[in-house]
């Protein structure tokens, strides 16, 4: 499934460009804390799989006032280069790949 072009981002790891995005919206499990924060990252120009990241950390809506920082664009590059270590293909179609905490 693409991500919508809407509130995702551009990031250029190794010269290839990605796009990226957190869920704007908590689930019930990220507003406990019961569920980490994850984004999804995507190939930009021809999307096939999806890397989804679970960071470790609270989502930053929250209910509970868990302590939380946000993610940066580089912490999504070494989540893209730890993926493709581990045999990412984004340009090919497939399940979503799942990434923990890099």
């Amino acid at each position: 499934m693409a991500l919508p072009r809407k509130g995702s981002r551009r990031i250029v790891v190794d010269g290839v460009a990605y796009r990226w995005r957190v869920r704007r919206k908590v689930t019930y499990g990220q507003g406990m804390c019961w569920s980490p924060l994850a984004y999804a990252v995507e190939h930009a120009e021809s999307p096939g799989t999806t890397l989804v990241v679970r960071t470790g950390r609270p989502h930053p809506g929250n209910w509970m006032g868990g302590h939380t920082s946000p993610v940066l664009p580089s912490d999504v590059s070494g989540a893209v280069r730890a993926a493709r270590a581990r045999g990412w293909a984004p340009e090919t179609p497939g399940p979503p790949f799942l990434l923990a905490a890099v």
